[in-house]
């Protein structure tokens, strides 16, 4: 590729072709870049919503704000929109933006090795392909691999068994007995839809969660008209959801008055929908609202209440043939099980080995908790940036949004580089301790720090996640980078005629 009037363009390789992926994507062709490849290990774009297919997935942030601010999508059919019609929206973003041409499907990245002397990282594929770029964006986010947890027996299962994220299509469930592990987002949303289909149902609990109404509706036709007609009107709504959510990281600091109220709410909203006392007693939950993720829904609870479905708090022991053994000594005898259980959020990058400067290895950097400045770079692994990396997720608002920024912040170190024939840029360790020291601090004063498990956070209690303050913070921080907190290296003269 032939330098620009403004200098050599970085090749750049783009880990992933979720939302992430696909931002960034369409914002480096924007600014002006275009030796970009997307690469993708499965055989199709949308990453979260390509794989959580199963029966009733959809977002749990509002369709008009849970999509690009740069492309808004007027015709939304619900309040939230559901797996197909985002899946359909990303894929109609990669069109409209002109990324095929970059996409490079079933390339899964295997390791990655920063070449000092070059300014560029050696990338190996699984299957052994050998790749080269000078800067590498992440996009493979916190929620794409599998959490199975470790029971004794589970591999001599005798029935079917999946993961919700890498839900069975073929399999029927039509009579069969079916367990459920896990009681989360996902669980609480195809629980609803496949109870009136199956025989039994067993819902394995490990704690409750705090659930609230999710009101969600259909999008009417006169809503749909206004919105595309009046560009201003889709602006407005988008942003007074935005602010409404926003609004609600109050709830999210400890003993503040707003978590009273959502508690409350909560509480209340549980009330009204489990007639049952017993059940509605091993429902509420014992530790804060919001230490653990708020679930939204308007039919999981009166799921619970079917004769056919059955909440079951005992902590399950073993497996042994269909049997599965609980703590108080019954057997419960299913065909198929089905894991609700998460992601294995906190292992970020894995299993991808990367090693920065001086050959350190990324995954032993971080063996105390994975950290980065901003969530988004790491000392000592120049020209790497995360999207959704650690401490990006969000309690409140749209994580959309949350990408946009980080997009926004990176195209402009890329745009340094070139401008300024930079071999590497790479975020100082003073700056980065200087900035996760200030963000655990924070995140300390929050309901994540208190006594209960979560994905949020490692098994020693580390808070790698979750950002700890408001959105518009994040977004503040990230509106120009601050060149102080980088080290940035001249491209060396041999190097500055290399196209």
């Amino acid at each position: 590729m032939a330098p620009s009037p403004l200098g050599r363009s970085p090749r750049v390789a783009i880990l992933g072709a979720g939302i992430a992926g696909i931002c960034m994507a369409i914002q480096l062709k924007k600014a002006g870049f275009q030796d970009f490849t997307l690469y993708e290990k499965a055989d199709g774009i949308g990453g979260t919503w390509r794989d959580n297919s199963y029966p009733g997935a959809a977002c749990d942030v509002r369709s008009h704000l849970y999509s690009f601010s740069f492309e808004p999508n007027p015709d939304w059919s619900r309040t939230y929109a559901t797996q197909p019609e985002i899946l359909r929206y990303l894929e109609h973003c990669v069109d409209k933006y002109g990324l095929r041409p970059h996409l490079r499907f079933h390339t899964e990245m295997e390791s990655a090795r920063f070449d000092a002397s070059q300014g560029l990282w050696r990338l190996r594929t699984r299957d052994g392909q050998e790749l080269e770029a000078d800067v590498v964006v992440s996009g493979v986010g916190q929620l794409n691999r599998p959490s199975i947890p470790s029971i004794p027996g589970l591999e001599s299962f005798g029935g079917t068994r999946f993961h919700s994220a890498r839900w069975n299509h073929a399999h029927d469930l039509s009579g069969e007995t079916v367990a459920v592990i896990g009681n989360g987002a996902s669980a609480i949303q195809f629980i609803p839809q496949i109870a009136p289909k199956v025989g039994k149902l067993l819902v394995f609990q490990r704690s409750p969660n705090w659930l609230i109404s999710k009101s969600d509706q259909e999008v009417g036709a006169l809503k749909k008209w206004l919105l595309r007609r009046f560009p201003s009107l889709a602006a407005l709504h988008r942003a007074a959801i935005y602010w409404e959510l926003e609004a609600r990281f109050f709830a999210f600091r400890q003993h503040s008055f707003m978590s009273k109220v959502f508690e409350q709410v909560a509480r209340l909203y549980l009330r009204w929908s489990i007639s049952n006392p017993k059940l509605r007693e091993a429902l509420t939950p014992d530790y804060p609202v919001g230490c653990k993720r708020i679930l939204l829904s308007d039919d999981y609870y009166p799921t619970l209440e079917r004769e056919n479905v059955e909440l079951v708090t005992s902590g399950l022991e073993r497996i042994e043939g269909k049997g599965l053994f609980t703590q108080d000594g019954r057997r419960h005898e299913v065909d198929t099980l089905i894991f609700a259980t998460g992601f294995e959020a906190t292992s970020f990058l894995a299993p991808m080995r990367f090693q920065g400067l001086g050959g350190r290895d990324l995954h032993e950097q971080w063996k105390d908790g994975a950290e980065a400045y901003l969530g988004l770079a790491v000392s000592g692994f120049p020209n790497f940036y995360m999207l959704y990396g650690p401490n990006t997720n969000l309690g409140h608002n749209s994580i959309i949004f949350m990408i946009e920024c980080q997009v926004r912040y990176i195209v402009q170190c890329l745009e340094a580089m070139r401008e300024r024939e930079l071999l590497w840029l790479d975020v100082t360790p003073e700056a980065m301790t200087a900035f996760n020291t200030e963000l655990q601090q924070e995140l300390s004063k929050t309901v994540w720090a208190a006594n209960c498990g979560s994905w949020y956070k490692t098994a020693s209690g580390k808070i790698t996640n979750n950002w700890s303050s408001f959105v518009t913070d994040f977004d503040r921080r990230t509106r120009q980078p601050d060149w102080v907190a980088f080290h940035q290296e001249a491209r060396p003269p041999a190097l500055a005629a290399v196209g």
